[in-house]
């Protein structure tokens, strides 16, 4: 039976799979090597159960049961101790992921379950540097986590079908929706997604229209409730390149080649909604979006 959750990474997928966990009465772990990121952490989380009582969603005392059902520790292997779930969600990057998953191996026990957070980066490469391939699945959540219904459950080669059907059913224990899918590049959510926000990229850099008149087709005539270039600021520009990037070599094929005006605006740090100016400018407390600069292949 699954209980003790362990999360990697206090990041904003981080804290909102710790936030969804403890909600749902699993003990929770988070961990981060930067103290300072755990502290904002629980910051975020106490600020989004606040803002579930005041819409009555949970009751006060609920938050704080909430609350106390998170730990935190700066030191991976204390973290991962006595966890029968570690879920990582670290950045999206394969060194680092393979580090973690490596270590984390040795540090846990040859029954705990070791599942990534990853939108794009291989679940059978992840599990080739554990003790315990079998172990190794995917857990692709939406952002954000505490509200989108969706978990993409990824099997690597190697995975079980005991522990892909643990995390289904775990999944939906915390009131999401499970999709099974096979590890190829991108799983399903990004493989059709990111062509997209790439192709818009495309669109805004070739000229044939602006920011907001791509984002208001999309939304207007596809019923899309976030055009595709505010979305890609919202997950992140330096998170859409990796996944492209992963897209492109994994198949090969020229049509996943990330646009260069997403390139350069990637050099050039803006990364979107993190730092507060991708394709829009995004100003803290207001919610007016504001057309970043002028863009073309200049």
């Amino acid at each position: 039976m699954i209980k003790n959750i362990t999360v990697v990474g206090a990041g904003t997928m981080g804290n909102g799979i710790a936030h969804t966990f403890a909600q749902n009465g699993f003990n929770v772990t988070l961990t981060d090597i930067n103290a300072e990121a755990l502290v904002k952490a629980i910051n975020t989380i106490s600020k989004n159960l606040d803002r579930q009582v005041l819409k009555e969603f949970i009751t006060e005392a609920q938050k704080q049961e909430t609350l106390n059902n998170i730990k935190t520790f700066t030191n991976l292997e204390d973290a991962a101790k006595n966890a029968h779930l570690i879920i990582e969600a670290a950045t999206e990057n394969s060194i680092i992921k393979l580090n973690l998953f490596k270590q984390l191996s040795d540090f846990c026990s040859d029954t705990t379950i070791l599942a990534s957070n990853t939108s794009s980066i291989s679940i059978t490469q992840i599990a080739s540097v554990t003790k315990n391939p079998g172990n190794i699945i995917g857990m692709h959540f939406m952002n954000p986590v505490p509200i989108m219904k969706l978990v993409e459950v990824i099997k690597g080669y190697a995975t079980t079908s005991q522990v892909t059907q643990t995390i289904m059913q775990l999944s939906r224990q915390i009131n999401k929706v499970p999709v099974e899918v096979n590890d190829y590049p991108g799983f399903v959510a990004n493989r059709i997604l990111m062509p997209m926000i790439n192709e818009a990229i495309y669109t805004l850099f070739e000229g044939v229209a602006g920011v907001e008149e791509i984002d208001t087709v999309m939304k207007l005539g596809m019923a899309h409730p976030m055009g595709p270039l505010q979305l890609a600021d919202f997950i992140g520009l330096d998170v859409c390149l990796a996944i492209l990037n992963v897209l492109h070599s994994g198949f090969g094929n020229p049509k996943y080649a990330p646009c260069p005006l997403l390139v350069n605006m990637v050099a050039a740090g803006q990364l979107g909604v993190k730092n507060g100016i991708g394709f829009y400018k995004y100003i803290p407390g207001d919610k007016t979006l504001f057309v970043a600069a002028k863009f073309s292949k200049a």
